[in-house]
Order: C-alpha cells, then sequence, then structure tokens
C-alpha cells in the first residue's frame, strides 16, 4: 500500500474550518453529494457555522470554475486532488445495517465505494462527529477525528500553579522587600521563566507567590488585593487578579473547574479599571439545551437571550452583594449599566464589532471552535483587552472536546507570548457541596 492516502471529509469537519481542504498535504480529498446538501442547509445566517459554510462554498466555486470535480481539480504544490462523488448508489455494505437512508449513512456509502474503486490506498472517513464514527468502526471502515488544530497536551489544564522549594530564604526577603523585583537569574529556573508565569517561592522559613513580568524583565512578588470588593481566596486568585489588572497584557485566559471564580474574578477586575477602559463587555455564546433554540423562546430578541446571560448577571449580582443596596459602588454599576459602559450580551451581538478601548470577557469559551476564537481575537482595536474563561471538561458542543475546542487551542498556540497569559484555578471556592460535586461527580 503507498503512503498517499484517500480521505472522505463529513459535514462537521468543513463547518469546524472551512480551509480543512488544504490540511491534507499531498493525499486526495472527497466530498461526498450529501456533504454538499447539508451545507447549503447552512449558508444562511450570521453564525459563525453559516460564516464557515459560506466561505467552503466560495473557496470551491473558485477552485472548480475551470476544471470538473468529479475528475479531480489539483489543490495546490505538493497538494493532492480534490474529487467531488456524485453517484450516491447505496452501498449494501451499509444498507444492510443501515437501511435509512440520512446523510451520515451516505457518506459511509460513499466511503465504502471509494474504497472499493481504490483497493490499493488507504480511506479514511475523516468526521467530528463521535456517532459516525463509531458505526464505520462497526464497519470496518478506517475513521479519524480531524485533529490539525488539536492540542496535543492538555495536562496544563489540571494542575495548579507550581510551587518550587527549597529557594534561599533571603532571596525571598529580597522578593518581599523589593519594589522592583528581582532578576530571575537568581533563581535556579530563572532561564526556564515564560512571559507571565506565575508561582510559589518557598524555603524553610518563609514563602512567596510570585509572577515573573516581561515588560519589566524581574521577578516580584504577588500582592493579595481586592477587586471591587472580592478578595482573593488563595494563592491562584490572587494570580488571576495579578494578571488581569495588569493593562500590558491584552490576552488572558482563566481556565479551572465550575466555582473556581474564572468569572467573577475577571468581572471584578474590570469594575476595578473601568476608568481605564471606555467599555466593559461580558458575552458568552449561546448554547441550546433540550432542543430550545431562540426561536421557541418568547419575547423580543434580547428577552430570548435574557436566560443565556443570567450566569453573567449573577456574577454581578455577587459582586453588589459585597456593599449596601445605596452605597456608591452599587449606584455606580447601574450608573454604567444605563451608559452602555457595562454590557451584558450574546456573543453573536459582537461579530463584526471593532473593540477598541474596551475589556472583553467572554465567558465559556471552551464552547468556541478555535477559528471562533480567532475571529474574536482579531476584533480587539487599541487599548482592548481580551478575557476567555471557561472549564475545557464541561463541553457542550457535540463536535468539540478537551483537545480541539478554541479555549485549549488559543492557550496552546499563545503561551510564551508577552502579551498572553494563562491562569488555570483548581480549588473550588463556591462552597463546600460544589467542590465535593465537582471532584466527585
Amino acid at each position: 500500500m503507498g503512503t498517499k492516502k484517500n480521505f472522505i471529509l463529513d459535514t462537521n469537519v468543513v463547518l469546524h474550518d472551512y480551509q480543512c481542504i488544504s490540511n491534507f498535504e499531498e493525499n486526495d480529498v472527497y466530498l461526498p453529494v450529501a456533504t454538499l446538501e447539508e451545507l447549503d442547509k447552512f449558508k444562511k445566517g450570521s453564525d459563525q457555522l453559516n460564516y464557515n459554510a459560506r466561505e467552503f462554498i466560495r473557496k470551491l466555486d473558485r477552485l472548480t470554475s475551470d476544471a470538473l470535480p468529479q475528475n479531480g481539480v489539483p489543490l495546490g504544490i505538493n497538494k493532492g486532488s480534490l474529487y467531488i462523488i456524485i453517484d450516491d448508489t447505496y452501498h449494501k455494505r451499509v444498507a444492510s445495517s443501515f437501511p435509512e437512508r440520512i446523510p451520515d449513512n451516505r457518506i459511509l456509502s460513499c466511503t465504502c465505494r471509494v474504497m472499493d474503486k481504490h483497493p490499493d490506498m488507504q480511506t479514511i472517513l475523516v468526521t467530528k462527529d463521535v456517532n459516525l464514527r463509531m458505526k464505520a468502526r462497526a464497519l470496518s471502515i478506517p475513521v479519524q477525528d480531524y485533529t490539525t488544530d488539536k492540542v496535543a497536551n492538555v495536562s496544563l489544564f489540571d494542575d495548579s500553579q507550581p510551587t518550587y522549594e527549597d529557594i534561599d530564604a533571603d532571596l525571598i526577603d529580597r522578593i518581599y522587600s523589593s519594589r522592583n523585583g528581582v532578576d530571575p537569574s537568581l533563581l535556579p529556573f530563572g532561564e526556564t521563566l515564560k512571559p507571565n508565569a506565575c508561582f510559589v517561592l518557598k524555603s524553610v522559613r518563609n514563602s512567596v507567590p510570585a509572577r515573573y513580568n516581561p515588560f519589566t524583565g524581574t521577578v516580584g512578588k504577588v500582592e493579595k488585593g481586592s477587586n471591587y470588593g472580592i478578595q482573593p481566596r488563595n494563592a491562584e486568585q490572587s494570580f488571576a487578579f495579578e494578571i488581569l489588572n495588569d493593562p500590558a497584557v491584552k490576552l488572558v485566559g482563566i481556565t479551572g473547574k465550575a466555582g473556581t471564580g474564572k468569572t467573577l474574578l475577571a468581572l471584578a477586575s474590570a469594575l476595578k479599571q473601568a476608568n481605564i477602559y471606555k467599555q466593559i463587555l461580558l458575552a458568552r455564546p449561546i448554547v441550546s439545551l433540550a432542543n430550545k433554540d431562540l426561536g421557541f423562546l418568547p419575547g423580543s430578541e434580547k428577552d430570548k437571550v435574557a436566560p443565556y446571560m443570567q450566569p453573567l448577571f449573577d456574577n454581578l449580582n455577587v459582586i453588589k452583594a459585597q456593599f449596601a443596596s445605596t452605597s456608591a459602588e452599587v449606584r455606580q454599576i447601574g450608573e454604567w449599566q444605563k451608559s452602555n459602559q457595562l454590557v451584558i450580551e450574546a456573543l453573536a451581538f459582537i461579530r463584526g464589532r471593532s473593540l477598541a478601548e474596551t475589556i472583553c470577557i467572554i465567558d465559556e469559551a471552551q464552547n468556541l471552535t478555535p477559528h471562533e476564537i480567532k475571529t474574536i481575537i482579531t476584533r480587539t482595536g487599541e487599548g482592548a483587552k481580551m478575557v476567555f474563561t471557561g472549564d475545557i471538561h464541561q463541553i457542550d458542543s457535540p463536535y468539540l472536546d478537551a483537545q480541539s475546542n478554541g479555549l485549549a487551542y488559543m492557550i496552546d498556540r499563545m503561551k510564551g507570548q508577552p502579551l498572553f497569559a494563562h491562569i488555570n484555578l483548581v480549588k473550588g471556592e463556591r462552597s463546600e457541596l460544589a467542590e465535593l460535586a465537582a471532584n466527585l461527580l
């Protein structure tokens, strides 16, 4: 069997990455007619999936304008060819197990026909649909996930910030007393420090939470300060405030299980910095549950979105509860909301905007694709800061997982950049019961 392969693409791969056909190197790519029919259903609309469908269709149009795709269209230098399978004859191998001619089964059928036509080449179905992969394996059809934008190592999303022991006690005293920090070369691991790395230094008699600041080139103490009434309850939360409060860090990823305070910390920090930014924008993707999309909910567009945004309002109410109802802080929050300096809305509404002088908090970012994350970040204007929060192990999208979601992808690609920082929160602080449930259930 030669090294060149045939790859059959499911619709969800195209909707996940509209440039996917360029990522299969010298191998040939096949599009079943069922995939094209399904794409047609997605081309209208304002969501990212609709945009991806339109962009892919335009790409196909450019590629096939002077050629017949059923005969193969070259994809470029050192690339394979693109084929469209227009023969939709139902393969008997599939029909015997899955007689219903639904799109998934038709794609399986097309895969079988390509396997029959090229017995000397390996033919692989590529799909992000776990159930379709199970069907393919049941029929002994080679199948795999689309792995181009998958993160290889997700261990950094399970561990707390590191603790270094056996550090010289006098050095820790210097870090405590120095206003400008110390040179990282004084630390035994100083040469390996990445920008904005946060860690705890311990000796036999003292310890200090510290951060390597790439803008000053020093290691300094992380203060345990309050942000709009919210006090950090552990070292990781102090690290999060340290990074969130630094306007020089333009992109922040905060991960952690439920109850660790991701969104609350980000919002509290944003409120503290309201005088730096013209607007505080909180958004989250709408992920429908129980097959109830926006069209089934009563009321105006804002009324329909409100239930999905309630968790953000809940965090705002927690901050308000730190003060008396008649306090200046609570009145100030109300004024910011009235003047649209503090805005809470669905993520779909911010697409296409240029976010200048804005601190933008994107909640539940694990439900976004890598391309969606890129689209949002590229909207960033001058003087803006982007904060993405989420739990990569709590994904609602059927086509994303801990390795392929946009939040993990962003953190993996951005690590080591001075403008970026990632903090992973480990200890739940919502309640003793919530922490127990997060760990055991």
